[in-house]
């Protein structure tokens, strides 16, 4: 038996381990039992039980959650409660177990683990005393004065309830009558705390420092319950009082909303499961940003200066967000416009949109819609569906805590579609300017107001993004870099940002310029630049491999030097002699990143008659396509192959066709008024797996069958790209500047482009058109006397327009 004086707990006791609550002295719980020593536990000792002191048990919380039929033994806290089995109930649905309700006595410390199995036991020490007290009872000093404030929270508390409430009135009676003392674990335990600060509580075996961890609790509590009393004060007439209040912003039906919720949840058993969900749907309503904001921090200049650290080239784009961030500090109102940065991936759209934020001062939040098929994703779920949440749009202004954050809505153009409704057609609200001051989500069923988040979309091509959404965006196009614009851009970011991440310096490794080429154009021949960091990356792994085995740098050495070094390991060339650094060559770039992707020249693709070179544009940048052409005897049929589009399909139709009817003007005849008489012809794109379609194919396919027919070879360093009528016209296309660039990536020398396209130049870099020759043809003569040397054979001359930019 414990020694000290008054009632006393046996000083072994069978423990009864719990994971989902904490039982306090003075307290009353309902604990699940399913574990087989819990199980054990009651069978033998309460069950059979027939003296108080074989009722009472040790509670103690288990800090880590076991598995049911385990034997592991449980990670027991050191501090529990003796406690009181007052009600004994078994059940078999779903599975055999008792649930107890328990009163707690007293505190414990276990001192010694006697017994493991069938259930555990403990010797333990009483830590609280349980005798009875009296009137003349009182505390002074500091712990007097704690517990006459514990006293008159608690008091307060009270007050705030319904004391209508049958469990409310029985605890205004408990103050007087209970002793202060006993008052910190009785109301901890009925306020709402979480485990871990009731195991706080429990392990305050002082009772000042008990008084000083349950008291904050208590205040809290008061504070909360202040906050929902003002939602009940208040009045839709009383415009000043709730244009101040935090839930409404002047939205008068959000209060009637919310007072009729917690009018509901008062006459609510806790029991019920509607009072779990009244109470989640209230917390949501009190944690969302009705009213706070951020304040812009708005500096033009900071902001050019921002835009230039972060993001190399990409003018037109930073010009147009200066553009708008200057409108927004003359008119701090400006509704809209969202903007939707289209582009290639890997070229900074979602960056930039982060940068936005920054430059603003306001918070920043991505919302993924890649693969979104689900409405509810945006609108929410109605609160009659179980498992019913906000979307994603709540969910993210919950999240920043404010009501003007900047939202990225990133992939917009690959949202999908499905029996749950289009995800696409609840965007329309979302971001429309004239609409979204009052956007409703499914789950809070009142408007929240949209206006002064600022809606950024991104996306790679906009032929998925249905026209109405399309419509309430300013789309801005993001195209690739330039060769000189990625070196830039490697030297300036990405390398020292691998560096960083790599744990290297400069001092141990260095890329120099020429290197940082090579892996452009022979491994990364992309629009973006994400392939090319990885590449860097790659290098870097490498070296930190070297690095890492006791490698010293310190100073640079030349390739030569390099190569040349005795002590170089058998097949590697990023070794360097002692106190060097290493210096990334072409021999070290091949042995890690392995021969080069791209070291086949285009001239090899052109030997022979019947090959063309044209000009695709695609989600990922720009594109060379090659188009091939063969003839063999069979009756004039023709074959498509490499998974063509209907419009590729006919543009191919309309190239026969002209040439058939042109064939006397360019001598293609061969003695036969029709060149295909006793011809099969054969046209194929080469990248069978890869989807093609399009108008814009149309002159490289006709330059290709011309080549076929006459036998000559186009010439290797030309490249076309433009829609063809049947009366020979060249009509212009999209994708220009990608298209070009995509033609200087491949180190090509002219391109064919139509004549209305040429206003279309402007927009690519002037080292880029320094490097290109460019032919404006409006029709196929023209097409045809560019792409070979000499011109085409006609029976009319046609100048050739060449410019150089």
């Amino acid at each position: 038996m414990s020694s000290n004086s008054g009632i006393q707990i046996p000083s072994r006791l069978p423990l009864l381990c719990t994971h989902d609550g904490v039982l306090l002295p003075g307290s009353t719980m309902r604990i699940s039992v399913d574990t087989a020593r819990n199980m054990q536990l009651v069978k033998s000792r309460l069950l059979k039980g027939t003296s108080l002191k074989s009722t009472i048990i040790g509670v103690i919380p288990n800090t880590r959650d076991p598995e049911h039929d385990s034997d592991e033994l449980p990670s027991l806290h050191s501090i529990g409660t003796a406690g009181l089995a007052v009600q004994v109930v078994g059940s078999n649905w779903p599975k055999p177990h008792y649930t107890l309700l328990i009163t707690g006595l007293c505190r414990f410390r276990m001192t010694k683990l006697l017994r493991e199995k069938p259930f555990l036991v403990a010797e333990v020490e009483q830590l609280d005393k349980l005798e009875q007290y009296t009137e003349g009872d009182q505390a002074d000093g500091e712990l007097g004065e704690l517990s006459q404030r514990f006293y008159q929270a608690a008091v307060q508390l009270v007050g705030m309830l319904d004391m209508s409430v049958p469990v409310v009135a029985k605890l205004r009676r408990l103050l007087d009558s209970l002793p202060k003392e006993t008052l910190p674990d009785v109301l901890a335990s009925m306020i709402r705390t979480s485990n871990k600060e009731k195991l706080q509580v429990l392990d305050a075996v002082d009772l000042e420092e008990r008084f000083k961890k349950a008291l904050p609790l208590l205040t809290r509590q008061i504070e909360g319950l202040k906050l929902l009393q003002k939602t009940r004060k208040l009045r839709p007439d009383d415009d000043k009082r709730v244009g101040q209040h935090l839930f409404l912003l002047c939205l008068t039906n959000t209060l009637l909303h919310i007072s009729c919720s917690i009018t509901q949840l008062k006459k609510m058993p806790e029991s019920m499961p509607e009072y779990a969900l009244t109470r989640n749907y209230l917390e949501m309503m009190v944690e969302l940003p009705w009213s706070k904001s951020s304040k812009d921090c708005l500096d033009i200049r900071a902001a050019r200066v921002l835009l230039d650290n972060d993001h190399y080239a990409m003018e037109k784009l930073k010009r147009r967000v200066l553009e708008y961030l200057a409108v927004r500090q003359l008119k701090s109102t400006l509704k809209g416009p969202i903007l939707c940065f289209v582009g290639p991936p890997g070229v900074g759209k979602t960056s930039v949109g982060r940068s936005i934020a920054r430059t603003l001062g306001r918070e920043f939040h991505r919302i993924a819609l890649g693969g979104v098929c689900d409405q509810s994703d945006i609108r929410g779920h109605r609160r009659t569906y179980v498992g019913s949440m906000p979307g994603r749009i709540i969910n993210g202004l919950k999240t920043v805590g404010v009501n003007n954050p900047v939202f990225l809505l990133d992939e917009v153009d690959k949202l999908g579609k499905s029996l749950q409704g289009d995800p696409a057609a609840a965007l329309l609200e979302v971001l429309d300017p004239e609409q979204n001051h009052s956007f409703t989500d499914h789950y809070l069923n009142v408007p929240f107001d949209l206006s002064q988040v600022l809606f950024i979309a991104t996306a790679n091509t906009t032929a998925t993004i249905p026209p109405a959404l399309l419509d309430r965006m300013e789309v801005l196009q993001v195209p690739g870099y330039t060769q000189e614009e990625k070196v830039e851009i490697a030297h300036r970011h990405l390398i020292p940002h691998q560096l960083e991440q790599h744990g290297l310096t400069p001092q141990q490794l260095q890329i120099p310029q020429d290197t940082t080429k090579d892996i452009i154009s022979k491994y990364t021949r992309e629009a973006g630049v994400r392939s090319l960091e990885r590449k860097i990356g790659a290098i870097c792994r490498a070296v930190a491999v070297k690095v890492a085995e006791g490698h010293k740098v310190s100073r640079a050495e030349s390739p030569a030097e390099q190569h040349n070094t005795e002590n170089k390991e058998e097949g590697s060339g990023i070794t360097a002699p002692p106190e060097m650094p290493i210096v990334i060559d072409p021999i070290a770039l091949k042995d890690i990143l392995g021969p080069p992707v791209f070291e086949m020249e285009v001239s090899e693709r052109l030997t022979l008659p019947g090959v063309a070179i044209g000009l695709a544009w695609t989600p990922m940048g720009g594109e060379i396509m090659f188009v091939e052409a063969s003839r063999m005897e069979g009756e004039g049929q023709l074959t498509l192959t490499g998974q063509l589009g209907d419009v590729m399909k006919e543009s191919a139709h309309l190239a026969i066709s002209w040439l058939r009817s042109n064939a006397k003007t360019y001598l293609l005849t061969n003695g036969s008024a029709d060149p295909l008489e006793g011809t099969d012809i054969h046209l194929h794109f080469p990248a069978g797996a890869v989807t093609k379609d399009g108008p814009s194919a149309g002159v490289t396919i006709v330059t290709c069958l011309a080549s076929l027919l006459s036998g000559r070879l186009v010439r290797s360093d030309v490249a076309m790209t433009g829609e063809i009528t049947l009366r020979g016209l060249v009509l212009p296309v999209g994708g220009i500047k990608d298209k070009v660039l995509a033609a200087h990536r491949a180190s090509l020398k002219r391109v064919i482009i139509p004549k209305r396209n040429e206003k279309d130049l402007e927009e690519i870099p002037p080292h880029v058109r320094a490097d290109l020759d460019f032919v404006f043809a409006s029709t196929l003569d023209e097409v045809l006397n560019a792409a070979f040397d000499g011109g085409f054979p006609a029976a009319v001359s046609h100048p050739q327009v060449v410019s150089k930019l």
